[in-house]
């Protein structure tokens, strides 16, 4: 992901973060309200009141819920974003991805469907 990207949500977020570290793995429901970075292991659904980053070295294994999503690593579900998704280009994702607005930088890699639901403005 370019550090460069002014619309980058991880740029504009603020308090603290939630971490999942490299060498982590959860298995089960991930729940919560605010930022959660992930660059572990995560097999189960991710529901999350917030963003949820997935660094490089992470990966997903179910489906991702959360206001916002940026995604560096590699997720094997669908993603759901009721804001905004961005996806970088060391990205890999299998599944579905269904946000207000979805930003793809050129290398990553999806197989699946994108749909983007933000209305056009009147």
């Amino acid at each position: 992901m370019n550090n460069s990207n002014d619309r980058s949500k991880r740029n504009s977020s603020t308090g603290p973060t939630t971490l999942i570290s490299q060498g982590c793995k959860l298995e089960g429901i991930l729940t919560g309200k605010g930022k959660f970075m992930i660059d572990g292991d995560v097999e189960g659904e991710c529901n999350v009141d917030g963003t949820i980053t997935l660094a490089r070295g992470g990966h997903c294994s179910g489906i991702i819920q959360a206001t916002d999503v940026i995604i560096a690593g590699t997720v094997d579900g669908d993603i759901i974003a009721t804001g905004q998704i961005e996806i970088g280009n060391t990205a890999k994702i299998t599944g579905s991805v269904f946000g207000a607005a979805i930003s793809v930088q050129e290398g990553a890699v999806i197989e699946g469907i994108m749909t983007t639901s933000a209305q056009k403005a009147s």
